[in-house]
């Protein structure tokens, strides 16, 4: 039988979206969400543990997803909603991503990699809560996109990894939960 991620509903460290909020308070609230539930299902695992590709044959960790997801933040908030011409951090020369290819973990990698994250977020949160929600900006692949779309298209990347991760995380020591 597989261990629970909260014991109880009341352990559990995330906060819900506002049921009655305004727009833009709900959007950025189930990212919030998405988020924080992308931290529960890390919680408590070593460099090694986070590192791991449990699912064979699959590249995929939770480390990777991290790593990934800063990325995925930083493309879309950073470089094409402010126009900053950061270029994502986990990128070769090749043009191939490398969140996955990450080299062997060491607890310093992936706290570099924490810290990345939450640097990258805490400068989206910043950004997205200044800009109009029917602001667009012109994205190569996409056309021109909105702000509301941007924060929606964001939650929707970090639903479909967090079931990447409860997946890996149940893979790892069997820890499963919402």
């Amino acid at each position: 039988m597989s261990t629970p991620m909260f014991a109880s509903i009341e352990q559990d460290p995330r906060v819900n979206p506002p049921a009655c909020g305004s727009e833009r308070d709900t959007l950025l609230g189930f990212l919030a969400y998405q988020r924080q539930t992308l931290e529960a299902k890390c919680a408590g695992l070593d460099h090694i543990a986070l590192s791991s590709r449990p699912v064979s044959p699959s590249t995929m960790s939770l480390l990777g997803l991290v790593r990934h997801l800063t990325d995925l933040e930083r493309f879309w908030v950073r470089s094409h909603l402010l126009g900053q011409p950061d270029p994502p951090l986990y990128w070769h020369e090749d043009g191939h991503d490398t969140d996955f290819k990450h080299p062997a973990a060491t607890e310093a990698l992936v706290q570099r990699s924490w810290k990345s994250w939450r640097r990258e977020t805490a400068f989206s949160d910043a950004a997205l809560i200044q800009q109009p929600l029917e602001k667009c900006v012109r994205v190569a692949r996409h056309g021109e996109v909105s702000v509301r779309w941007i924060i929606t298209h964001l939650i929707e990347e970090y639903s479909r990894h967090n079931g990447h991760a409860d997946l890996l995380r149940e893979s790892i020591d069997g820890v499963v939960g919402e």
